[in-house]
């Protein structure tokens, strides 16, 4: 118990440590719903995160698949999805739970090839019972953070329009939306990369990534835990069984 003593106390300085980062970079600019103030670790994922990537978007209910891909996919579909995912040219976000599973994912295709990287599309899905805390806003502003670096001057999200939650956080940032039918466009445009932009992006992701390893250091001492009590168990088993 010492050491998951240890793993709390930790996250919790991070945590602090964090927000006060993110407070004096901007990032925690938005006010977001029962969730204000608070820093969500963001992690940059890679192909070795493709099972939980393949896992979070199977765990979409049906409407939330039609939201987010604009069709009705099946699971062949987001197969197919996931495999097509490049990882050396986008950037795939996501927002672990404590036991590691993807709760929310964003995905930042840029366009274009080579430095004519100009401009990017984002998508984004959150699991149903995570919604409403603000997920979907703060992947966006991740995203637009390292679309800035790469030089991207422009961010575009189509979306079916009875995608409120997607609609609100293209509105709220600023972007340009054009509606045609039961379909909805919109274009934001980014300034140029700085200082604050670069050292923004790098704190972000160190954070993110001392939080991953936390969690996942908690997560393999229960498991640990969780094997000493079966053996003990079985042994305790074993003597009475003898002893009968």
């Amino acid at each position: 118990m010492v050491r998951m003593t240890i793993a709390h106390t930790l996250l919790r300085t991070f945590t602090e440590v964090g927000r006060d980062v993110m407070r004096f970079i901007g990032v925690t600019q938005h006010a977001v719903p029962n969730n204000e103030g608070v820093v969500i670790p963001i992690f940059p994922l890679s192909a070795k995160h493709l099972p939980k990537i393949k896992s979070h978007l199977l765990a979409l209910k049906a409407h939330d698949r039609y939201l987010r891909f604009g069709y009705a996919a099946n699971d062949e579909h987001i197969h197919r999805y996931c495999d097509a995912l490049h990882f050396e040219r986008d950037e795939i976000y996501g927002i672990f739970n404590r036991h590691l599973n993807i709760v929310a994912l964003a995905h930042l295709a840029l366009m274009g090839a080579g430095e004519t990287k100009t401009s990017a599309e984002f998508g984004v899905s959150v699991l149903g019972y995570a919604r409403g805390r603000g997920y979907g806003a703060r992947l966006f502003e991740r995203a637009v953070i390292h679309a800035r670096n790469e030089n991207v001057s422009q961010i575009y999200i189509h979306a079916l329009s009875e995608n409120a939650p997607m609609i609100r956080i293209a509105r709220k940032s600023g972007a340009t939306l054009a509606r045609d039918g039961s379909e909805t466009e919109a274009y934001l445009s980014l300034p140029k990369r700085d200082l604050d932009s670069r050292v923004s992006e790098l704190m972000i992701d160190q954070y993110a990534k001392a939080n991953y390893l936390i969690k996942s250091d908690a997560k393999k001492f229960w498991s640990f835990l969780s094997n000493v009590q079966e053996i003990r168990q079985g042994v305790r088993h074993g003597r009475h069984q003898s002893a009968e």
